[in-house]
C-alpha cells in the first residue's frame, strides 16, 4: 500500500474482504488491518482507492456502455425519465444542479437509480436489468468497507452496517448514479467559471466511485490543494461524505471535490462516464456524534438529506 506521505490518496489491498471471497471468510485480522488503513486515508484526504474489491472490470464496463447508449438519445427521449422533485430516480440534464452554488450549472447529466423512489418506468430492460445488478453488487461491498472502517474505528463490526439497513428497500436513500459528462467542442457554449462538476462534498456516508480513464476529477486535501484522483486500473474509489464526518465529530474528513474541463484539447472533445454509489444510513437513523460531545446537533440521515437537496436542486 502507498502510505499518506508518498501519496495522499492511499492505494489499499481489499482482496480478504472483497466479494471474491465469502463474508464468513472475512477474518477479524483482516478487519482490522484494512479497516486500520480506511480509517487513517479517511482522516487525512478523505479518499482511498481498493484494489481486488470483487466487482470484474467487464462489469464497470458493461454498465458504462449501457448507460451510454441511453445518454446517446436525444432530450425529447430523455425528458420521458427525468428525475422529478420528489424522487430521486431519473434523469438529470446538463445543468440541472449546482453542486457549488457560486459556479454556473454543472456540465453533465446523470440518470440516479433509488429502489425505493422506482415508479417503474425504465428507458429499456437492459437499462433497468443493468441498474440493479450494480445496486446489489455496490450493496454488498458498501457494507463490507462499513464493516471494517467499524473495526478500524473500535466499534463492533456490524455498528455500521446495522445503521445502513434497508438498503435497497424504503426508508433508505442509498442510489446509483450514472454520470455522463458530454464532449466540449469549439461550438460548445461554455460559461466563465463553469467546470464539468462544481466543487462539493457528499452528502451521505461514504461513496463508491468508478472512473473511466478520462480523469478530470481533483480533491482538495489539506496541505496539499487540489490533487488529481487519477484514474488507476481494476480499482474503486472510496470517499466519505458529510454525515460520516459529522457522525465521527470530524475524526473522518469529507474534503471537496470536483470535476475540471480538461486542458488537452483531445480530451475536451472525448465525454467523461463514471459510476456512483452514494451510500446513506436508514431514512430514521439519528446521526449522534459517536465520542458523546455535542459538535453537531443529532440529526436523522433523511431530514440531512432533504437539506442538501434543497440546496442542490
Amino acid at each position: 500500500m502507498d502510505t499518506l506521505k508518498e501519496n495522499p490518496i492511499p492505494v489499499i489491498d481489499f482482496s480478504k474482504l472483497g466479494l471474491n471471497v465469502s463474508q464468513n471468510a472475512c477474518d477479524e485480522d483482516s478487519l482490522k488491518t484494512v479497516g486500520s488503513q480506511i480509517r487513517d486515508a479517511f482522516s487525512k484526504s478523505g479518499f482511498c482507492y481498493l484494489t481486488n474489491y470483487g466487482i470484474q472490470q467487464s462489469e464497470i464496463d458493461h454498465f458504462m456502455s449501457v448507460s451510454k447508449q441511453f445518454f446517446y438519445q436525444k432530450k425529447e427521449e430523455k425528458i420521458k425519465y427525468v428525475r422529478g422533485t420528489e424522487r430521486n430516480f431519473g434523469w438529470v440534464a446538463v445543468e440541472r444542479e449546482h453542486l457549488n452554488p457560486e459556479r454556473p450549472g454543472d456540465l453533465k447529466e446523470a440518470f440516479n437509480y433509488c429502489p425505493s423512489d422506482d415508479p417503474n418506468n425504465w428507458p429499456t430492460p437492459e437499462f433497468q436489468n443493468a441498474c440493479q445488478d450494480m445496486f446489489r453488487k455496490c450493496t454488498e461491498l458498501s457494507l463490507r468497507v462499513l464493516d471494517a472502517l467499524s473495526v478500524g474505528m473500535n466499534l463492533d463490526k456490524s455498528y455500521m452496517r446495522d445503521a445502513h439497513g434497508c438498503i435497497g428497500m424504503g426508508n433508505n436513500a442509498t442510489t446509483l448514479r450514472s454520470l455522463y459528462y458530454p464532449p466540449l467542442t469549439p461550438e460548445s457554449s461554455v460559461k466563465p467559471g463553469q467546470i464539468r462538476l462544481g466543487e462539493h462534498s457528499d452528502y451521505g456516508t461514504i461513496t463508491l466511485l468508478f472512473q473511466d480513464e478520462i480523469g478530470g476529477l481533483e480533491v482538495e486535501i489539506p496541505g496539499y490543494g487540489f490533487v488529481p484522483v487519477t484514474p488507476i486500473p481494476e480499482t474503486v474509489v472510496v470517499n466519505i461524505g458529510d454525515l460520516m464526518q459529522r457522525w465521527t465529530s470530524d475524526a473522518l474528513v469529507a474534503t471537496k471535490h470536483r470535476v475540471l474541463i480538461p486542458e488537452v484539447e483531445l480530451k475536451k472533445r472525448l465525454h467523461r462516464q463514471s459510476v456512483a454509489f452514494f451510500v446513506h444510513p436508514y431514512d430514521e437513523f439519528l446521526i449522534k456524534c459517536l465520542d458523546g460531545s455535542d459538535k453537531y446537533e443529532p440529526v436523522t440521515s433523511g431530514d440531512y438529506l432533504k437539506q442538501r437537496f434543497g440546496v442542490t436542486y
